[in-house]
């Protein structure tokens, strides 16, 4: 069930079940259980766990197969580490550049002068 600690839900389902894939609970090449499985048993809705499954996936812990479902991968499956702190790094880049564009805009629009609309009279 997730807890009213302050740390998002969604964080809270995907520690849960990491614990679970790594203390081999949830073995390589077992199913994870469905979608409204895991919301009922946490107490979320479908989208807090289709988040929480998201993370799992990004980190390459488990692979969804289509019409199947989501399982947990073999070790030997596991996408590469630094793969993973190559993406979040190119992301971080992209966030700050993005954050640098956007105080532009802000300030662009901030000492920009309004003209009322003229009047057809």
């Amino acid at each position: 069930m997730v807890k009213h600690t302050g740390r998002p839900g969604y964080l809270q389902i995907a520690d849960d079940l990491r614990s679970q894939i790594r203390g081999g609970s949830l073995a390589p090449g077992s199913p994870l259980p469905s979608t409204a499985q895991l919301a009922e048993r946490y107490d979320a809705s479908l989208s807090v766990v289709k988040m929480a499954v998201g993370i799992l996936r990004n980190e390459g812990l488990v692979i969804g197969q289509q019409g199947k479902g989501v399982f947990v991968r073999d070790g030997d499956q596991a996408a590469p580490a630094g793969d993973l702190a190559g993406e979040v790094a190119d992301l971080r880049s992209a966030v700050q550049e993005l954050s640098v564009r956007l105080a532009q805009v802000e300030e662009q629009l901030s000492t920009s002068t309004t003209r009322p609309a003229p009047h057809n009279r």
